[in-house]
Order: C-alpha cells, then sequence, then structure tokens
C-alpha cells in the first residue's frame, strides 16, 4: 500500500516524520508531495496512490479519476468541503476527517480575537471586558466545547444552540445553558460564535433576521466557513447597527466593502488560521495516517464522511 501526504501547505516537520513512522511501522510505501505549485503535480503524484493526506488541498473529480489506485482521502482536519463526496463516493473511495484534532486550536482563537475586539484592538482606549457577558454557541461539537470550556475561565455565561445535540446532552458538562430555537441563543447573547458546516442548509443561513435579534453592543465570531454568511445583509446589519461588530478567520467576499465603510468594526485574519498551531498541525496528521491504517487493518471506517 502506498500512502501519500499531498500537502501545497505542508505539515509540521515533525507531523510529516510521525506521519512517515506510522506508516512505515505498517508495512506501508510513504510518500510525500509538498509545496506543489501546479494541479498537475498533484495528478501525477497520485497516480499510484492507495491512501491520500491532505489539508486545504482539493480533491475533486479530476484528481480522484487520475487516483486509479485510491481507496481512502482523509482530510487532516474537521471541515472537508475541500473534497468532492459524491465524486469520491462514485469512485468508491472513503473520505474521512480528523474531528477533534485541531479544537482546543480553534477555540483559543475564538477567545483571542474575542478579548482583541473588546479591547479596541489594543489601541490604548477604554475598552469592555468579556466577564459577565454572554456568549452563544451555534453548534456545540469539539470546538463548541472547547471554546466554553475557555470561556469560563474567562467568566463568561455560556449558551449553545444545536439541533443535533438533544439539550440534555449540552448541559451535561456543566458549562453550558442549551436553548430551545436557533432565535433564542441570537436573542439572548452578546456574542456568538459559529462552529456550523457549510452545507446547502446552512449557507447564507446567518442573515440579517437573525443578527438583528441580537442585543446591544453584538459580536458575531466565524471561525466557521465564510459561506454560512449572507454577506450582503451582514453589510445591512453594520448600516443598521453602529454598535455592530463581525471578527473572522476567514474574510467575507466583501471586505474591502467593510473595510472602507466600518473601520474598527470588524477584525479578519489575513487567512484561515483557526488550525494554525504546531500542536494541532501534528495532532490532525497523526491521526490521519493512524485513521489510514486503521482502515487497511481493520476495515475502521468511524471517521468516513461520504457514507
Amino acid at each position: 500500500m502506498k500512502v501519500l501526504v499531498a500537502t501545497e501547505k505542508p505539515f509540521d516537520k515533525k507531523a510529516v516524520e510521525g506521519i512517515k513512522t506510522i506508516v512505515k511501522d505498517a508495512g506501508f510505501q510513504f510518500a510525500l508531495l509538498e509545496k506543489y505549485t501546479e494541479k498537475t503535480q498533484l495528478l501525477e503524484a497520485v497516480k499510484d496512490a492507495d491512501a491520500i493526506i491532505i489539508r486545504s488541498d482539493i480533491v475533486d473529480k479530476e484528481v480522484l479519476d487520475a487516483a486509479k489506485q485510491l481507496k481512502i482521502v482523509v482530510r487532516a482536519g474537521a471541515g472537508y468541503d475541500n473534497i468532492d463526496l459524491a465524486a469520491a463516493t462514485e469512485h468508491n473511495v472513503v473520505a474521512m476527517n480528523t474531528p477533534g484534532q485541531n479544537s482546543n486550536a480553534v477555540a483559543e482563537l475564538v477567545l483571542g480575537m474575542m478579548v482583541y475586539m473588546a479591547r479596541g484592538g489594543f489601541n490604548g482606549k477604554t475598552g469592555t471586558e468579556l466577564l459577565g457577558k454572554k456568549l452563544g454557541l451555534h453548534a456545540y461539537g469539539n470546538v463548541g466545547k472547547n471554546v466554553a470550556r475557555i470561556a469560563e475561565g474567562f467568566g463568561m455565561k455560556v449558551y449553545a444552540f444545536d439541533p443535533f445535540v438533544p439539550k440534555n446532552v449540552i448541559e451535561a458538562d456543566g458549562l453550558v445553558t442549551a436553548v430551545d430555537t436557533i432565535e433564542d441563543l441570537y436573542r439572548t447573547c452578546n456574542y456568538v460564535s459559529l462552529h456550523i458546516p457549510a452545507t446547502p442548509q446552512t449557507k447564507n443561513s446567518i442573515n440579517k433576521a437573525l443578527l438583528s435579534l441580537m442585543p446591544e453592543k453584538a459580536t458575531l465570531i466565524n471561525t466557521a466557513r465564510k459561506e454560512v454568511i449572507n454577506e450582503a445583509e451582514l453589510v445591512e446589519v453594520f448600516e443598521a447597527r453602529e454598535d455592530f461588530k463581525y471578527i473572522a478567520d476567514v474574510a467575507p467576499a466583501n471586505a474591502d466593502e467593510i473595510a472602507e465603510k466600518f473601520p474598527g468594526r470588524y477584525l479578519f485574519t489575513p487567512k484561515k488560521m483557526g488550525a494554525q498551531t504546531t500542536e494541532a498541525n501534528i495532532n490532525a496528521g497523526l491521526a490521519a495516517a493512524h485513521q489510514i491504517v486503521g482502515f487497511f487493518t481493520t476495515g475502521d471506517k468511524k471517521f468516513q464522511v461520504n457514507k
């Protein structure tokens, strides 16, 4: 079996060495493609691969067509919208992610950006504190749980809504109050942090109707996907509410318009960086390697996302 690590944006060196060790200890062949600049390089590299580990790299129909021997692709991270799941299924390729491995890194970024914005970007002027403020978690998965844990340390009151997680499960951790509806979450919380995937149901779902429900001095935090935001209506909310702020590690398509019209009320990181820590990088890479070995040795498909 040949396991290819194909990353335009490389893993940490420790992650690469760890993946290599896991793969070789299992008796498999290891191959590495890093910092490639043309898709043709990826298409050539996948030709004889039985398994691929990727990061933000695109695995579409063209890649799958080229990978004649491919049986599994693992996205080292939680999101997997860079894999064409329908095409993977058509090619009898199992697609997986590595949920939970980047969760703490994303959660720390959420709170870090909240502090930065609450203190006016450290501009020397009077800011506000997070203590006693209400934080809403829009979805309560691995990242949401870590955000709740850290936010408790700041003395925040944490609420959550997740249609796929029962209220008693959310509240079992003892850190969070579950609300009945998404409207209740936005109506209650000064801060709302998004942790939803980009699906046909969620795309453009964060709209003016929801954001207008938020209390005075509202701040929306997005470390999920930019596609979940209705960007035109986001601007309308900025225009209608001088107290509204938006924080994201994934800039909207209309970022220039927001920067021009609403200075001091937004924060966009230069690139998506929720999982950009050494620890998360290593954790996700090693998890991907272990999942591939488990798939080939025991048939484990626990984290398959194209069922």
